[in-house]
């Protein structure tokens, strides 16, 4: 069977991770295994703006070879920005087989708020298939309960269920 990989970047909590590989397998039709963690990116941080350019760490991933692999998915708990964008929670490249999220924005203690992990879990969730979905070729839904759609803050993905709508999956199967 097809295997997405979800590859740590830096310290990631196991408890999330498995969480994640779990929920996954239940979504899509892949089995997900866990892979080994990468180093700290250190060679995507940016000094002036605090922040972790995400197009470099997906370079690495691109570069990590697991060819058994159908999908890779980093999972980074940094605060991920792309040129011309303030942040981003993840990117991926469109039809191709590797995607990043970044895990610093979906909490809500980066918002000065008390943690809530279960909202937190679900936020991650939400990104890991949004992207995911983007490596299967799909750009942004117009629905916007669709785990597609575009997400430009928090309000957006928490807005989106943890699925896609029957057009996108469609698409996708």
């Amino acid at each position: 069977m097809r295997t997405i990989y979800l590859v740590p970047v830096g310290k990631v909590e196991q408890e999330l991770l498995v969480y994640l590989s779990t929920r996954i397998e239940k979504i899509l039709p892949r089995l997900v295994e866990i892979g080994k963690t990468l180093p700290d990116p250190d060679y995507a941080y940016n000094k002036n703006r605090g922040q972790y350019q995400s197009d470099l760490i997906l370079v690495k991933l691109q570069k990590l070879g697991l060819e058994e692999a159908e999908k890779i998915l980093g999972v980074a708990n940094l605060d991920l920005y792309i040129p011309g964008l303030n942040f981003v929670f993840g990117q991926a490249i469109i039809g191709g087989r590797v995607a990043l999220i970044g895990l610093s924005r979906l909490k809500q203690g980066f918002y000065g708020l008390p943690e809530n992990k279960e909202l937190y879990y679900t936020r991650a969730l939400k990104e890991a298939l949004h992207e995911l979905g983007h490596t299967f070729g799909l750009s942004h839904c117009g629905k916007r309960e669709c785990i597609m759609h575009f997400s430009n803050s928090l309000a957006d993905t928490d807005y989106k269920e943890s699925g896609f709508c029957k057009k996108c999956w469609k698409k996708i199967f």
